[in-house]
């Protein structure tokens, strides 16, 4: 009896040994082949181990990554940021993106950046806290996302000039036919002349309303100070039609020959002011644009009520969500916080020259030369 006891134990642990080489093949088959790539990490922020897919992703291979720190892997402002990051939630418990996920941006062993979707995980191997980074490439889905938006940005530059070329003209024509009507009247003495001021009155009103429509609707031309005139124009309408001061700061000439880019910085601002004025009604605006070290830099602050100090994602607006996307779709950052004396500052940072990779990038635009007037003669020409 004993024998047999040894015996059925010898072959349970033959079976478990077996089981558990069965389990890591799969793990290891499963690492080997997914399509996503798969990285860990230690709490020092150094890289464990790579699947093959992350080293097709980032052209690096395992061995020139394994025991380096994770930021090779990330532009700036990412790669300084990390290690604090880390820290932080190694102190603190509080998380970024662990356990979250996000979309930013990689960086290539060639130094190109392409964007990516990354959910980050955490477990405890042999007493040993790691982490776990699934990384999808999503330039595709990211250059669909942005043609859709073109497209849809084409379609209001459309009607904007359809608004200001066809509809303005013809109601300048009405307002001109009532005045005329209205000079008659007068001439006659009759008692219709006060209704047919008040007609011209309101004709006028509507041309100047659907001329600051269009212009709202097409703000942009191809030169490369255009954002700079489209945001002196917003500014100037947003103070004339709500009756508050709106202050625009623009210290040096901030050129962008990228149209993309230049069209979501401003639509950015565009949803930055109607969120100010809607929800913080404000009663005061700045709107700031630089250009400091190569990475263009706009903020709008107001003095409004300001963002609940806890505002949990379910409740963010849909006009919160468009503009991280439309920052992230030029490969830039936004930040939308509460100040501490009341008010909202909006700060959206994107460097000048577009990633060598990434989507809807075109670098016709880059090498195009303009000779159009600027400044007061390119406003003149656009009314």
């Amino acid at each position: 009896m004993p024998r047999q006891t040894k015996a059925s134990d010898s072959t349970s642990s033959s079976e478990a040994i077996a089981a558990l080489r069965e389990s890591e093949a799969r793990l290891r088959a499963v690492f080997a082949t997914a399509v996503e790539g798969i990285l860990t990490i230690d709490e020092r922020g150094h890289i464990d181990t790579v699947n093959p897919a992350a080293e097709r992703m980032f052209g690096w291979t395992a061995t020139e990554l394994i025991g380096r720190n994770i930021s090779v892997l990330m532009p700036d402002p990412y790669r300084a940021q990390h290690d604090g990051y880390l820290a932080n939630y190694l102190s603190t418990g509080q998380r970024r993106v662990i356990g979250i996920g996000r979309e930013v941006f990689g960086q290539r062993k060639d130094g190109t950046l392409f964007p990516i979707d990354l959910s980050v995980g955490e477990f405890t191997v042999g007493g040993r806290r790691l982490f776990t980074g699934i990384v999808r490439d999503i330039t595709e889905r990211r250059r669909l996302q942005s043609e859709v938006l073109r497209i849809g940005e084409l379609a209001q530059q459309r009607i904007g000039r359809d608004l200001h070329d066809d509809l303005c003209q013809q109601l300048a024509g009405i307002e001109f036919l009532s005045q005329t009507l209205t000079r008659r009247l007068q001439e006659a003495n009759r008692p219709e002349t006060t209704a047919a001021e008040e007609i011209a009155r309101l004709i006028r009103s509507a041309v100047e309303y659907t001329r600051d429509l269009s212009h709202g609707m097409s703000p942009l031309r191809e030169e490369p100070d255009s954002l700079i005139l489209a945001l002196e124009e917003l500014s100037v309408r947003t103070s004339r039609h709500f009756g508050i001061t709106v202050v625009f700061n623009c210290p040096a000439p901030v050129r962008i020959a990228d149209p993309e880019m230049a069209t979501h910085l401003y639509r950015v601002t565009q949803e930055a002011v109607s969120n100010a004025l809607r929800h913080g009604k404000a009663t005061r605006l700045e709107i700031g644009l630089a250009n400091v070290a190569g990475r263009i830099h706009l903020t709008i602050r107001d003095n409004g009520k300001g963002l609940p100090r806890n505002l949990p994602k379910k409740h963010q607006g849909l006009g919160l969500r468009i503009m991280q996307y439309r920052a992230g779709i030029i490969g830039g950052s936004l930040v939308i916080q509460r100040e501490p004396t009341g008010g909202t500052t909006v700060a959206c940072t994107v460097h000048i020259h577009r990633p060598k990779a990434a989507p809807s990038e075109n670098p016709k635009h880059e090498a195009k030369k303009t000779t159009k007037p600027t400044g007061k003669k390119a406003r003149a020409a656009r009314r």
